[in-house]
């Protein structure tokens, strides 16, 4: 059985084309579909669409927010500006790039795989090298951080 909202659609569509009434399609399917039925409005609402020569079962898509993709020449874009400068904020490169904080902070985090320290954006694992050269900058603790 698929309880479904498309499978459920599908029903109220059979049943309303057999000239059976709202409220014998709800009492039906409430017998079937028991905590998953639709509501008896959403059901009420659907055989009016079905009246007017709504054939189509699915979803329709809505407006919203578009996903934003990042592709590599973003991703490669916000490296290039956090490498020309280590202390640029997540909001200048948004705007830079014309993309969302949210997404900047995907793509700093999660794909570029960096932390800001002290206000400045590092990898979040240092080579051997790495860890050597900022031992030599900052002795005094660093091998703490580091480890």
């Amino acid at each position: 059985m698929d309880s479904s909202r498309s499978g459920q659609r599908a029903v109220i569509q059979f049943l309303r084309a057999g000239g059976e009434h709202v409220s014998q399609i709800y009492r039906r399917m409430k017998e079937v579909y028991r905590e998953q039925c639709l509501a008896r409005y959403t059901i009420s609402r659907l055989c009016q669409r079905c009246e007017v020569g709504r054939v189509n079962i699915k979803d329709l898509p809505r407006p919203g927010q578009a996903h934003v993709v990042t592709d590599s020449a973003t991703i490669s874009a916000a490296d290039e500006l956090i490498r020309q400068n280590r202390r640029i904020t997540t909001r200048e490169i948004a705007v830079e790039l014309s993309i969302s904080k949210g997404t900047v902070h995907h793509i700093i985090h999660k794909m570029l795989g960096y932390d800001k320290v002290c206000a400045q954006w590092i990898p979040k694992h240092l080579s051997e090298n790495q860890k050597m050269a900022r031992w030599e900058l900052d002795p005094s603790g660093i091998q703490e951080f580091l480890h």
